[in-house]
């Protein structure tokens, strides 16, 4: 199938590219010059799929301006996106849309179906964002919102930056380290785009997230069991909200979160738990 991804080039956006090829799909690069020339429009509008991964990163300090790049950077693409789709006469036959487990509050364990919603800014911002895909459907377009926990891979992503203190045997919890870290490995990540592709009836949102949940202070314990290194020095969130301001909170915060809808359909994750995950990291 034609498959066009918008924000391809960002870690997960290279590794689903390269990923769809090999299974033997043809990708278009919907980039942002794209989004300002109406003539490119055909980039989506000719495309069997539509992906849609947008978006500035959320890891930094939170300056008015910053948080409004942020928003503006998910929001009015995805808003472009759907604009297209309806004017063409050709639509896609799918339209997925990233998104995030931040929408969730940080008490309760979620699962796709849960409607307890934080009241902050990552909370607001999802659920925007996710309106605004939600749009597609009423061209008839059937749409999957996939809400990302932390990806874990090799290169890329958050995965190395989280090595560099144990390296250097200065590895700890971020704060408390109770905050929940629902994770996905990259591998299972990409399996479950191509599950709901492949699976006609899927539709609506999907948790990509591993079926174990844990807190960071359990996937500090581990890492640091896999690399033999102690783990004693702790990041204090004062020394985080100096450094980060408000988006301290992207490390300080987390979600226990479960993906109910791929267990229920017999999705087979090969990294359910981060030992698994983190022996394929770490060989």
């Amino acid at each position: 199938m034609l498959i066009t991804i918008a924000g391809h080039n960002g870690f997960i956006g290279k590794s689903l590219s390269n990923y769809l090829i090999i299974k033997g799909h043809t990708i278009v690069k919907f980039n942002r010059d794209d989004f300002l020339n109406n003539r490119n429009d055909t980039k989506i509008s000719d495309s069997d799929i539509v992906i849609n991964l947008t978006g500035k990163p959320i890891i930094g300090r939170w300056t008015s301006k910053y948080k409004q790049e942020i928003y503006n950077s998910r929001i009015n693409t995805t808003k472009k996106i759907v604009e297209i789709i309806s004017k063409s006469v050709k639509k896609p036959k799918l339209f997925i849309n990233a998104s995030a487990i931040g929408i969730y509050s940080n008490s309760g364990i979620h699962d796709d179906y849960s409607n307890n919603y934080s009241e902050n800014f990552i909370s607001t911002l999802v659920s925007d964002w996710e309106n605004e895909a939600k749009k597609a459907e009423l061209y008839g377009v059937r749409t999957i919102i996939t809400r990302f926990g932390i990806v874990l891979a090799k290169k890329g992503g958050a995965f190395p930056q989280m090595l560099k203190p144990f390296n250097y045997y200065v590895g700890g919890n971020i704060g408390t380290g109770e905050q929940y870290f629902s994770f996905i490995h990259i591998d299972d990540l990409l399996n479950a785009f191509n599950y709901v592709i492949d699976n006609s009836e899927s539709n609506g949102i999907y948790n990509f997230v591993s079926p174990n949940h844990i807190k960071n202070k359990d996937f500090t314990k581990a890492l640091s069991k896999k690399l033999n290194k102690s783990a004693y020095f702790n990041i204090p969130e004062w020394l985080l909200k100096l450094i980060y301001g408000e988006g301290a909170s992207v490390l300080t915060d987390g979600q226990a979160v479960i993906p109910k809808r791929l267990i229920d359909s017999n999705f087979k994750f090969k990294y359910p738990d981060i030992e698994n995950a983190l022996n394929e990291l770490l060989p």
